[in-house]
Order: C-alpha cells, then structure tokens, then sequence
C-alpha cells in the first residue's frame, strides 16, 4: 500500500477509462487498509481507488508497478479477492496514504462481485502494456503562475479527442463481442445438431438399446452439464441477472418438460437444475424470480401456482383441459384412484398426481372420500348422468 499515491482521480489526455466496480476494499497485504469501501476503477495506465462517500479520499497506482497478481477465491464470509504483486517503492514517490508498509502487494476485496470481469480486464491492460505506446500528457505551465502551479492539457480539443478514443474503443469492443457471439452461436448449431442426431439414434435403435442403457447414456449427457452458467460473478446482481437466468433456464427446461408431461413440480426444477449447474450452485429464491420472468421474455414456459400453493414449471402449451380430461378417464376406467395410484399409472410424481386430480374435482368431474385409509377420489357420477 505504501506504492499508492494521492490524487484527483481524473483521468490524463492519452488515458483511457477501462473498468469500474464498486464495493471494493482495499488490504494492505493481510491487513485490512484504514479506508472504507470504494469504487475501483482500471485505466490504460493506473489503477484508481476512491472513497464512495468522501470523493476527495482518491489514491492511483500505475500499471508499471505491478509485477503479476492472482485471484483468490470466495470462501464462507469471505469476499473473492485479486492478490497485487508489486515492484519495489521509488525513491521519489509522492506522497500517499501509507508512508510505510511491511508488505509488497495489496489485495483488491469484491464485496458486490464483478471480479471475474476486472481480473480479465487487469489481465488483458498488463499484456498490451499501452501505457508504454501511449504515454499519460505531461502537465504544462498555468498562465497566471508558472512557478507555483501546474494544470492538464485538458481543453475543449483534449475533450474532443478524449470523446473521439471512448468512440474507437467501444466500437473495437462492440465488433470483438459480436464475433465471439458469432463463434458461439456456429458452435451452438453444431450441439443442437449433435443432439437432435443422438435423440434420433435412440428412438432408432429402441429395439437395440435396453431401457438401462437409455438411462445411462442420457445421464452422461446430463452430467456434461451447463457450460457457461449464469452467475452473480459474470452477469451481477437483481434484474438483469435474473432476466439472463429466465433465458437459460428455458433453454435447458425444455427437453426435460416435454419428456414429462409438460410439467415439472418446483423442487424438481431446482435439483435438475442444480445438478447440470455443477458448482454455480442456485438459490430457490433466484430460481423463483427467474421463473416468474418466463412469461414477460415470451419463454414457451410459465409458473404456476395451485390453489395448494405448490409451484410447477410448465410448457405454455400445456391444456388444462388435458389433465382434468387424462384424471377423469382414468378414474373412470378404475373405478376409484389414490394420488400415489395416479402416479403410479402416468408416472408422474405423487404430487403433480394429486394437484391434476384434486383440479379435476374442482371442476366438478370428481369427488374424494377422504377416511383413514386415505384420500380416494371417485368419478362425480351426479356430474355425468345430469
């Protein structure tokens, strides 16, 4: 930390902003810094830090001081951090926060994410090493007092020319992410493709293939599975996250809901989900929200929730026409049905059985005899003969 200097934390003629987060803190090795949470904000030729209540509390560190840095990752209450390796301090370094300091790096804390993004960033700034092509505009002699103060060479051209970079860069930016997004998409018509061939190759060879060897080879193509899953880290926080989460979740609940029926109880979601996210584990509460999103981003799917308060995920296509039509046939050809019985005939869970036919008694096709065997119901014959 003795390497940091103060300053106005604006940005020189030939300096380009690259990256800001906020809620970070700073460690002064594995002590925590005596400054409070700020905004980090990465340039093409320092690293700036300022105070997000007392904007004057601003201190940089060029680029040309780091040796290399590495992440460390989040652990139970702690933040993910990236570990800043430095070069010895100059002897004519300007005055900073700390005058002294035992140890040679200082750690960048995340407290609101984004680390995955800065580190890249950091990353990408040490490689290219710009601030060596581009060197910051040395400051020039006021008008008024050329002994005594210096300002930038910032005016109305300096501006212009600054407005003129941020355009370039962000169009260099814009072009680099559409042709990854192109790569992405040339490799994601291959999967869907691969896929469609192996689905194909199952309903061929059914006689072939035993139904154990179904099974296994559909859960070695579960178990490759979610590439790039949508996390906090890569997507931050509230909205938009969620907006991300609600598009990957219905491109991966798809397949799984038409083999079902079109339905699929909430918890079922969360462990097949959880399952194919591997380590980027999701909480029940970001699943709900994402899945109430399915019907404003004009997924084919939707949540529900039953009068009992269980919630499915369903295709939009699902008829509730269909289940209370499939509960009363059944019923009917059986004469009476338990919900574990109903399951046990379209292979469903115990609880979507119950809801379907608990559906189809409100609409008036079925009645129950609720007794200490159980809850059975029976076809409304009142119903029927009327």
């Amino acid at each position: 930390m003795d390497r940091f200097t103060w300053s106005n934390g604006l940005l020189e003629m030939n300096e380009t902003l690259v990256i800001q987060q906020r809620g970070v803190k700073l460690y002064d090795g594995e002590d925590k810094a005596k400054l409070d949470v700020g905004i980090a904000l990465l340039s093409t030729h320092q690293l700036i830090w300022r105070d997000l209540k007392n904007h004057e509390c601003c201190i940089a560190i060029p680029l040309s001081q780091i040796i290399y840095f590495e992440e460390q990752a989040a652990g139970i209450g702690k933040s993910a951090k990236i570990v800043v390796h430095l070069h010895a301090s100059p002897a004519n370094k300007e005055p900073g926060p700390y005058q002294q300091s035992k140890f040679s790096y200082f750690k960048l804390s995340f407290k609101e994410h984004g680390q995955i993004e800065f580190f890249r960033r950091l990353t990408e700034e040490l490689s290219q090493k710009r601030w060596e092509s581009t060197p910051m505009s040395q400051p020039i002699p006021t008008a008024t007092n050329s002994q005594t103060g210096r300002t930038r060479a910032v005016g109305i051209v300096g501006i212009e020319r600054k407005i003129e970079e941020r355009r370039k860069e962000t169009e260099k930016n814009i072009s680099e992410a559409f042709e990854d997004l192109s790569k992405l998409m040339v490799k994601a018509k291959e999967m869907v493709e691969l896929s469609r061939s192996i689905a194909n190759k199952i309903k061929d060879k059914q006689g072939d293939i035993t139904e154990d060897e179904t099974i296994r080879f559909k859960s070695y193509l579960l178990s490759m599975g979610i590439a790039n899953p949508v996390t906090r880290e890569t997507h931050g926080s509230g909205t938009h996250y969620h907006l991300q989460l609600a598009k990957q979740l219905g491109d991966i609940l798809l397949a799984p809901l038409e083999e079902r029926g079109g339905m699929m109880a909430l918890t079922e979601v969360y462990c097949l989900v959880n399952r194919a996210r591997g380590m980027e584990l999701l909480s029940p509460e970001d699943l709900v929200n994402a899945c109430k999103m399915f019907e404003s981003l004009k997924q084919p799917l939707r949540l529900r929730i039953f009068d009992s308060g269980v919630m499915v995920v369903q295709l939009q296509s699902h008829s509730e026409e269909e289940m209370i039509s499939s509960a009363l046939d059944n019923v009917t050809d059986k004469g009476s049905l338990t919900a574990e019985e109903f399951a046990k005939l379209l292979g469903l869970s115990v609880l979507l059985s119950k809801e379907r036919l608990l559906l189809a008694e409100k609409m008036g096709h079925l009645c129950r005899d609720d007794s200490v065997e159980g809850l059975r119901f029976y076809p409304n014959l009142f119903n029927s003969q009327a």
